[in-house]
């Protein structure tokens, strides 16, 4: 009897080791998933899971579009392409209007956000930028009929933005006499433009130049406003390990002239010969 009394107490201690052994394996995994959710995912596990989840615009060629087949091109898929193949995944591409770039980081929805992206001081603050890889400013389109070649003429007119861009930041802190009709997306936005509900309208001068070649009676008449910015990748505030490697990955790119490259194929079709790759990429 005291013989089955010690075998039963030592398999119930057994017992009790093994369900705390769990618990703190339970614990430490749960702790390795929330410090994961919080910075975003590493390199390793985007690795793991096989795909790189990236937010880019659907309607804004030649930077993030769909073409009438359903494949994605223009610049920005082009980079996105490339980042995936150099870390061996497929990409999986979340399609985002200008105000959910952020928010498509801060909930996981994506890991990269590649979306025309202009770096402020403001975003500065909610996302992790990495090394820039265009110049941008903001510019100004308008009929030819009605020209408008300095923003002061844009006083009291009614000029069209995309939420959540830095032509809507500039407009509403620099201009409050220009009345703005905000829009969700570009082709809202262009298409507002294009029926003559608006007079004018503004967003970043790179694809504006293109916009206009595509659509005859339209002119760029302000091609730069503010301060000349810069184009990024953009990964969620905190995810140190994304940002290192696409920085190193940004910069392996421009010393192979990827940019350049990319540059003719996507995007000099689009521009009139007075653009040169130098207004827009960066080389160095």
């Amino acid at each position: 009897m005291k013989k089955l009394k010690k075998i039963i107490a030592g398999l119930v201690a057994g017992a009790a080791l093994i369900s705390l052994a769990a618990c703190g394996s339970s614990s430490s995994g749960s702790s390795d998933s929330s410090a994961s959710s919080q910075q975003g995912q590493t390199v390793e596990q985007i690795k793991k899971a096989g795909k790189i989840r990236i937010a880019t615009f659907g309607d804004l060629p030649p930077y993030g579009y769909v073409k009438n087949d359903g494949a994605r091109a223009g610049y920005d898929v082009a980079l996105g392409n490339k980042l995936a193949e150099d870390l061996g995944v497929k990409v999986d591409w979340v399609q985002v209007n200008a105000d959910g770039r952020v928010d498509a980081l801060k909930s996981d929805k994506v890991d990269l956000v590649l979306a025309n992206f202009t770096v402020t001081d403001e975003r500065k603050q909610v996302v992790d930028f990495a090394s820039p890889y265009m110049k941008v400013s903001i510019g100004v389109v308008s009929p030819d009929s009605a020209k408008i070649t300095d923003a002061d003429q844009l006083k009291g007119k009614t000029l069209a933005v995309t939420k959540g861009t830095t032509a809507e930041t500039y407009f509403t802190q620099n201009y409050p006499d220009v009345t703005l009709q905000k829009y969700d997306s570009k082709t809202q936005q262009f298409q507002a433009f294009k029926d003559g509900r608006v007079d004018a309208l503004a967003d970043d001068n790179t694809y504006l130049y293109a916009w206009a070649k595509e659509n005859p009676g339209y002119t760029v008449g302000v091609k730069t406003l503010g301060e000349e910015s810069t184009i990024a990748p953009a990964v969620k505030k905190g995810n140190a390990d994304l940002l290192k490697w696409v920085n190193s990955e940004i910069k392996t790119l421009t010393d192979d002239g990827f940019f350049e490259q990319a540059y003719q194929t996507e995007l000099a079709p689009s521009f009139t010969d007075d653009i040169k790759p130098e207004d827009v990429i960066i080389t160095k």
